[in-house]
């Protein structure tokens, strides 16, 4: 005769929603320690130089800016690296900012004014960069925060070979954690977020680092030192 069988995944299942049962009515929640979380803290400076110094490891490049500098740097970039064409956002903040300080000739602005259905070919195929904004970024481990939308579209960032993003030094958080504090995300989710810390990249089974495979495959982060 065999021996009765034991179903270890139901008993611990009824486990797990006995407890649960338990503790309905209980009372609210403890609310978490995070104190060790908000030890993380540097001065601004700080912040902005750990950044670059993370994303720097990672292959991400840096031009530096002024607020009243940073469109005619990146127009000497996209010059330089004889780029034909930016796609950007014209109804953005910083897409209205560098249409309006952009000469004619050279690399020529493409606006990103049509439903991707309309014009799905050329932003695969034709457009040889992307300019976008960004909402903060984070020091602690290096990487951007961007919230696509209406204005710019998620595939302004991961669509052309090279993105160009522009960095306020002032929107430099400590930490992750701190970013989502100030921005407001433990309340309320944004429908779309982008943590970048550098260009796309890849590796096969022998290890071989391939860059642009799933993305851009050059990011390039204006730097604007905005804390005076």
């Amino acid at each position: 005769m065999s021996e009765p069988r034991t179903d270890t995944h139901t008993d611990a299942r009824t486990a797990i929603l006995g407890r649960l049962r338990a503790a309905d009515g209980a009372g609210p929640l403890p609310v978490p320690d995070t104190a060790v979380l908000e030890r993380r803290q540097w001065p601004a400076a700080e912040r902005m130089v750990r950044l670059r110094k993370g994303m720097e490891a990672v292959h991400t490049e840096f031009l530096e800016a002024t607020p009243a500098t940073w469109p005619a740097v990146v127009r000497a970039f996209c010059d330089g690296a004889g780029l034909k064409n930016l796609l950007y956002g014209p109804t953005s903040e910083a897409g209205k900012a560098l249409a309006a300080a952009w000469a004619p000739g050279g690399t020529q602005l493409m606006p990103y004014d049509r439903p991707v259905e309309a014009f799905k070919h050329e932003l695969f195929t034709g457009v040889d960069a992307g300019f976008t904004g960004t909402v903060g970024g984070v020091a602690e481990t290096g990487g951007l925060l961007l919230m696509p939308g209406p204005d710019e579209p998620r595939l302004m960032s991961l669509v052309p070979p090279v993105h160009i993003a522009l960095l306020k030094a002032s929107t430099i958080h400590d930490t992750f954690w701190s970013a989502v504090k100030a921005l407001g995300w433990g309340r309320s989710l944004p429908p779309n977020a982008l943590l970048i810390s550098g260009p796309s990249k890849t590796a096969d089974i022998e290890q071989t680092l391939a860059y642009g495979v799933h993305g851009p495959k050059r990011l390039i982060v204006v730097l604007v030192d905005d804390l005076a």
